[in-house]
């Protein structure tokens, strides 16, 4: 799915266009982001592309969920 991720005031949040769900980012695998997954506060666990850890946010990127 494609996701877009943004730092906002509060941390890092994601945003699925076609589902019009924002969630913040509240865990990840690896500290720089890229190539781990992140937790979602609504639950959703999502797998990251490997990207240079000095990508420049907001970014779009295929994510994939996982758990289904």
């Amino acid at each position: 799915m494609k996701l877009m991720i943004r730092k906002t005031d509060k941390g890092l949040s994601a945003y699925a266009p076609k589902k019009d769900l924002e969630e913040p980012i509240v865990e990840t695998e690896k500290e720089d982001l890229w190539g781990g997954w992140v937790k979602l506060k609504n639950g959703w666990v999502l797998l990251l592309p490997e990207m240079p850890a000095d990508t420049r946010l907001p970014v779009t990127v295929e994510a994939k969920k996982m758990g289904d």
